[in-house]
C-alpha cells in the first residue's frame, strides 16, 4: 500500500468515525447508551469514533440496525 493510499484509507475511518457520533448523537444516544445496546465498552466506542480503533464489519453492521440506518448511511462518504 501506497503513502497515499494509507492517507485515503486514514481518512476514511475518520470520517466513518465522524458519522458514528453524529447519527449517534442525532438519535440523542450517549455512548455509554450506545455502547451498551451493541454490548462493547464506552471506550470501545469512543476509540472508534475518533478513529483511534478500527471497525469491524459485524460491529458496523449492528451500530446500523442498533441506529435504525443503513450502513450505506454510515459510509456514505
Amino acid at each position: 500500500m501506497n503513502n497515499e493510499t494509507t492517507k485515503s484509507t486514514i481518512e476514511k475511518i475518520k470520517l466513518l468515525g465522524r458519522n458514528i457520533a453524529y447519527q449517534r448523537k442525532k438519535r440523542m444516544y450517549s455512548q455509554n447508551q450506545l455502547a451498551e445496546l451493541l454490548n462493547i465498552s464506552r471506550e470501545h466506542l469512543a476509540k472508534i469514533e475518533t478513529a483511534k480503533r478500527s471497525i469491524s464489519l459485524d460491529l458496523l453492521i449492528n451500530v446500523a440496525n442498533v441506529l435504525n440506518i443503513k450502513v450505506k448511511d454510515l459510509i456514505d462518504f
